[in-house]
């Protein structure tokens, strides 16, 4: 358990040391709340689905912990780069606690970024509701983090993954720009889930966000659209988000035991 506390311990202290980084990571969620939650505002009022900004926050969150607990999986290429990985892969340890330790601070500096872009999402006037609209709901930001932490834990587990058999920075930087953005566009973010064509149904479904995305609209406004020929809830959401995690830290402890020094 040492081990996985230093290198949890490591991801963290790195992540507050850059005051910029913090900052900077919100710049783009915060565009994407304002610029289309005020924007696209009176369209989505006026075809009778209600206040936007409510909408799209949750959305919006997901995205912020998406993009930042995928991209952890790029500090792993810059410690092959300089050779903190090669000290650790030698390290009288085994590599499945440095992977976990690894995955584990990248998906909590993720969730730290989630809350700071949920404070942002208040600020701008969200509010989370009662399933049934009638007044504030509070007590539903705790459970907000925990889905939070859910998706930052499974997709730090897949940047990982991906972080342990891709060797060159470019290579990398490619296809996440080929994986992010179908993974978010296909979540339900911006747009909802129902009323689309078979097809596109079948193809959000196999989209790991999605999930993270109700689950957090779902314990934020009472909002539990995605669905196909079943409703989802709590339970449902959470349950497929602890499955994909394991999938993905099991698969990242693999491709990185398999790592030659």
């Amino acid at each position: 358990m040492g081990a996985i506390y230093i290198m949890w311990l490591r991801e963290l202290k790195r992540y507050f040391r850059s005051k910029a980084q913090i900052i900077v990571s919100l710049g783009q969620p915060t565009l994407y709340l304002l610029a289309l939650g005020f924007g696209f505002g009176p369209v989505f009022a006026k075809a009778g689905a209600g206040n936007y900004i409510q909408f799209i926050a949750p959305g919006v969150i997901g995205m912020t912990v998406l993009f930042s607990s995928i991209f952890s999986g790029m500090a792993m290429l810059w410690d092959r780069q300089f050779g903190f990985l090669k000290e650790t892969l030698v390290a009288p340890v085994p590599r499945i606690q440095i992977i976990f330790g690894r995955t584990l601070g990248g998906a909590t500096v993720a969730s730290l970024q989630g809350l700071l872009m949920l404070i942002v999402c208040l600020i701008a006037g969200f509010r989370p509701l009662h399933q049934n609209g009638a007044g504030h709901n509070w007590l539903a930001l705790p459970a907000a983090g925990i889905f939070i932490g859910m998706i930052a834990l499974v997709f730090a587990a897949l940047g990982s993954s991906i972080g342990s058999t891709i060797k060159d920075m470019q290579g990398f930087q490619m296809l996440m720009n080929f994986l992010v953005m179908p993974l978010f566009f296909l979540s339900g973010a911006l747009f909802p889930l129902k009323n689309l064509g078979r097809v596109l149904t079948w193809i959000t479904h196999l989209d790991p966000l999605a999930y993270g995305i109700d689950g957090l609209r779902g314990v934020l406004i009472g909002n539990w659209q995605f669905s196909f020929n079943w409703q989802f809830n709590f339970m449902l959401d959470l349950c497929i988000l602890a499955a994909l995690a394991a999938i993905f830290l099991g698969t990242s402890a693999w491709l990185f035991s398999r790592i030659e020094v």
